[in-house]
């Protein structure tokens, strides 16, 4: 791994533990919270591809469980974020970099989108042993979701009109 490939990794890492720790909303029936730090994993991934995908959303989104405070959730975050990451990038494709928004990658968010809402689904029952409690948390990871995908619109989008395309290998 080049440095500038190792600095950009870390710098999104960063971003996106920012992201999912700089506004945080508690979800009582789960014990978890909803936060705007999809809509970075759906950037990392969309801009700079699966690996930055992967690594960014699973490892950034898990530090910011750590140093929130929500340490049971970690793991299951580093998975369902991770391969969040990885997937978004996978079905988005790089061929189209001339075209910010477009149905390939408006499909691909909303898939992994999905995905993050049936994992933690999945997740919220093993942790809390509750289906009731799981169920509940599927309303607020949607929500979590529709706020992912417009940080990614609004954000992806100045950050395509500032060419961030243009410095990426």
């Amino acid at each position: 791994m080049t440095a500038k490939k190792l600095c950009i990794m870390g710098l999104l890492i960063a971003l996106t533990c920012v992201a999912t720790m700089v506004i945080k909303v508690p979800i009582t029936a789960t014990g978890g919270y909803i936060n705007i730090g999809d809509g970075m994993v759906l950037i990392c991934a969309v801009f700079f591809g699966p690996e930055y995908g992967l690594i960014a959303g699973g490892i950034g989104s898990a530090l910011g469980d750590l140093l929130g405070g929500y340490f049971n959730w970690a793991l299951a975050t580093v998975i369902i974020k991770g391969i969040e990451g990885f997937a978004v990038a996978k079905i988005a494709g790089t061929s189209d970099k001339g075209n910010f928004l477009n149905i390939r990658k408006i499909s691909a968010c909303v898939i992994g989108l999905v995905w993050m809402v049936a994992g933690y689904f999945v997740a919220d029952y093993i942790i809390g042993g509750s289906i009731a409690a799981s169920l509940a948390g599927i309303s607020a990871n949607a929500i979590q979701a529709v706020f992912a995908f417009i940080v990614f619109v609004v954000l992806g989008f100045a950050l395509y009109k500032a060419k961030i395309q243009n410095y990426i290998e």
